[in-house]
């Protein structure tokens, strides 16, 4: 299992029960083909450096999970059928790159908790 990191970014023309069903949508893809999600998090509707689809706005969400390789084919064919998803990225983290990850996950519930 290799441990993997997306970020994909929903229009912001959509209720917020809207984006939470796109969100739901592709945590379930990710489950379904045999993945395990680590973290997710909504990090909220951000300003985008440029525009995208004459959009300037996007909401934005992470997903930490692992899984087989062929997972994310299947993830990112999702991601390009779905005209909600402006833009995606995910790619597969190094043992460096979990360990930041657990780091700053232990960092923001600490923060929380305070």
């Amino acid at each position: 299992m290799n441990n993997y990191e997306t970020v994909f970014i929903v229009t912001p023309v959509l209720s917020d029960q809207q984006v939470q069903e796109v969100a739901d949508k592709f945590q379930g893809v990710i489950t379904e083909n045999g993945g395990q999600i680590v973290n997710k998090e909504a990090w909220g509707l951000k300003k985008l450096a440029y525009s995208i689809q004459k959009k300037t706005t996007g909401f934005y969400f992470l997903v930490e999970f692992t899984g087989e390789g062929s997972l994310i084919n299947t993830l990112e064919t999702q991601y390009r059928r779905d005209e909600r998803i402006i833009r995606f990225l995910t790619f597969k983290q190094d043992k460096f790159a979990v360990e930041y990850s657990e780091k700053r996950r232990a960092k923001l519930s600490n923060k929380q908790e305070e």
